[in-house]
């Protein structure tokens, strides 16, 4: 389908020529018929845990020796080194999945109609705030040859690529930012640590289901606040948030998965993996990779990054000595 503004440069009028829509988005004001958006933006992340948790569940106990080489761990650890059970884990999750839910339905409102008047509106407006900007970068003379040459063009990218996914990692450093600076505290605060994170680090060895096994008052400040905050500061549609919550539930899924798959998604996409957050769970690397859940720089930045390069040169000096 194309969108046709009737009016790229002439004088102080934005022209626009046909406009295809990009194959993600669509007019429908519901992805599911008789569901607003709301509620999927709702269950999807709830939805996305459990069945991802689920997936490398079926692995874990499937016994398929090819997955040996994969395993961080040996299955068995999982059973004997960690202090909670996994009917503990399951009922921690599903209180969280609870506060999620309660939150989501309070935080989130619903989308704005969804039509072909709004989408030329917004990318009118968009084409007059590129004229500003080109013309005052390259001069007048110069910036209008520009805008007559690619204007339309520049104007379509920015409104369904560029601008979308500045969003998107504009949400991804908000989030990152708050979970890094309050995960750290709750391990420099003995206070934190012992009455509120050490119940996440009853999980020695991670595995998928523990990825929101936390205290209820972590699981609020650091997930649920968290990507709420990165959402309404990113200034997402309601379909944008869907896709962040969803990508942000199974990025967190695969870090405590136990895998070191090298073909999964999540893990070749990011430094931040199942490995990097394994050193984190380990005595090793307790005061190292707080980083949480897309990028490490944080953890560069300051100084509290660790590999399994650094463990294996510790562990060298200590032999040594």
């Amino acid at each position: 389908m194309n969108l046709t503004c009737p009016t790229f440069v002439t004088g102080e009028t934005v022209c626009l020529p046909a406009i295809s829509i990009p194959f993600y988005f669509s007019l429908r004001q519901s992805i599911f018929d008789g569901i607003p958006d709301t509620y999927v933006a709702i269950a999807a992340p709830v939805s996305t845990f459990w069945l991802m948790s689920l997936m490398f569940h079926c692995l874990d106990i499937s016994n398929w020796r090819w997955l040996d080489k994969y395993r961080i761990h040996e299955s068995e650890e999982v059973k004997s080194r960690n202090l909670v059970t996994p009917w503990e884990v399951a009922r921690a999750v599903v209180f969280q999945n609870v506060t999620q839910i309660l939150v989501g339905l309070m935080w989130l409102t619903e989308s704005p109609e969804i039509s072909v008047a709004r989408c030329q509106s917004e990318m009118e407006g968009l084409g007059r705030t590129l004229v500003w900007v080109v013309r005052r970068l390259f001069g007048e003379g110069t910036g209008m040859k520009i805008l007559e040459l690619w204007g339309p063009e520049m104007t379509h990218w920015l409104y369904w690529w560029g601008i979308p996914a500045a969003q998107f990692l504009f949400a991804m450093f908000i989030f990152d930012t708050w979970q890094y600076f309050l995960h750290r505290l709750m391990h420099t605060s003995q206070y934190l640590y012992r009455n509120v994170h050490s119940v996440h680090h009853r999980l020695y060895v991670p595995y998928a289901f523990g990825a929101l096994y936390n205290h209820p008052v972590e699981g609020f400040l650091l997930d649920t606040v968290g990507v709420a905050i990165a959402e309404r500061l990113a200034s997402f549609s309601m379909r944008q948030a869907i896709f962040f919550f969803v990508y942000s539930t199974g990025k967190a899924v695969d870090d405590h998965c136990g895998y070191k798959i090298p073909f999964d998604p999540f893990q070749w996409t990011s430094k931040n993996n199942s490995d990097y957050h394994d050193i984190h769970h380990q005595t090793i690397g307790f005061k190292s990779n707080f980083a949480l859940p897309f990028f490490v720089h944080w953890d560069v930045i300051l100084g509290t990054r660790m590999t399994r390069e650094d463990i294996q040169e510790r562990r060298q000096k200590i032999k040594t000595t």
